[in-house]
């Protein structure tokens, strides 16, 4: 979103946004400091074009000026007003369904570079959908151009006590990690019929969109999910280590793991297949303990992991941890792209709809994560 299309609410949250792009070690700082001069170059703007006005107000409450001449002054839409308008919701319906954006940027009265704007609608489809998602709502978020590393501590001593006049405190001994996160295309694909095709703007938007950003948030989470299950379960030079508890569901499972998170693990939650949550309630009832098997612990359901029954030996069936020890990055902004084709199956009336997001996802935070393992069956 272009800085001049933003609320003054939206630039004081995108500067708090960019103050946690600082910490990214191949944070753009050039990049970051433009960005930062132009929100508040905006913000002064703002002010000054009110101050402005209100002394405009006064003077004429006053009595000042004389009236000359009585004319129409060209009331101009600003781009968000347009980007809401009838009109622009069926040319950005026409682009996604040509490849041509003339007719959406004929109707911007600003220039607009790079990406197209797309309808508020259709940005409240894609937040939405994050928001949604109970997985991708908690990891850290950031967008960075090009591969990013972010460094990590693998492990360093403590601070030391020194008295005056004791021996000098031994220097630390620092061992650091950088995990490289290099983005890759997030697609998923459908078929629609002619007819659906030929529904009007908005309706048409709304069923691509909503379709296509579910399945690919989907499988982002899903991503996510196998970054933790495939992590070490201990950290190296270039991957953060994720504790393993080997146990089958029983009201100590899910608090061992816990117990395995740094103090830096706040908003810690379950996550597990729906089906594996049955296997904690009937060990719990089957011990006749009246006590939580989950810890009280925010449960999260996905598909992404197996059910206990089902799970391999050794194979991880649920996860115990903040969700922000996993970063998600995005360098292109995390909008999903349409692609179209008319032309494969069109012998079918078909027209073939891609949607992509490009993105970069690992576990970045140590201490944040554990996950539970099942234990290989006993054999006799």
């Amino acid at each position: 979103m272009e800085v001049k299309d933003m609320t003054v609410e939206q630039l004081e949250a995108r500067k708090a946004e960019i103050i946690d792009l600082l910490d990214a070690e191949d944070a753009d700082l050039d990049a970051i400091e433009a960005e930062v001069r132009s929100i508040k170059e905006e913000l002064e703007s703002r002010k000054n074009a009110e101050a402005q006005r209100e002394e405009i107000r006064k003077a004429v409450a006053a009595g000042a000026g004389e009236v000359k001449e009585h004319f129409e002054e060209e009331q101009r839409m600003s781009n968000m007003e347009i980007r809401n308008s009838a009109e622009y919701v069926e040319a950005f319906a026409n682009y996604i369904k040509t490849g041509s954006d003339k007719e959406c940027r004929a109707l911007l009265t600003e220039n607009v570079s790079g990406a197209l704007p797309v309808p508020e609608f259709v940005d409240s489809i894609i937040h939405t959908a994050w928001e949604n998602d109970e997985i991708l709502s908690r990891v850290r978020r950031v967008y960075i151009r090009g591969n990013l590393k972010v460094g990590f501590e693998r492990s360093a001593d403590a601070a030391w006590v020194h008295t005056e006049g004791t021996t000098a405190v031994t220097e630390e001994s620092l061992l650091l990690g950088i995990v490289t996160m290099i983005p890759a295309n997030i697609k998923k694909w459908i078929r629609i019929s002619d007819e659906a095709v030929a529904m009007g703007g908005e309706a048409f938007l709304r069923y691509v969109y909503d379709e296509l950003t579910y399945q690919i948030m989907k499988k982002l989470a899903a991503l996510v999910i196998a970054d933790i299950v495939n992590s070490p379960s201990s950290s190296d030079e270039d991957e953060v280590g994720v504790p393993v508890v080997n146990a089958a569901p029983s009201v100590t499972a899910i608090p061992t793991a816990a117990a395995n998170l740094s103090d830096e693990a706040r908003n810690v939650v379950v996550i597990m297949n729906r089906l594996s949550e049955v296997a904690f309630l009937t060990a719990a009832a089957a011990g006749n303990f009246a006590i939580d098997p989950f810890a009280g612990l925010t449960k999260i359901y996905t598909s992404a992991l197996p059910a206990y029954a089902t799970a391999s030996d050794n194979a991880p069936y649920a996860i115990v941890g903040d969700l922000s020890g996993c970063t998600v990055n995005f360098p292109e902004g995390d909008g999903v792209v349409i692609k179209w084709d008319d032309l494969s199956e069109a012998e079918a009336d078909l027209v073939k709809v891609v949607g992509r997001i490009y993105a970069a996802h690992d576990v970045t935070g140590p201490g944040k994560l554990a996950k539970i393992t099942k234990p290989a069956a006993v054999t006799t």
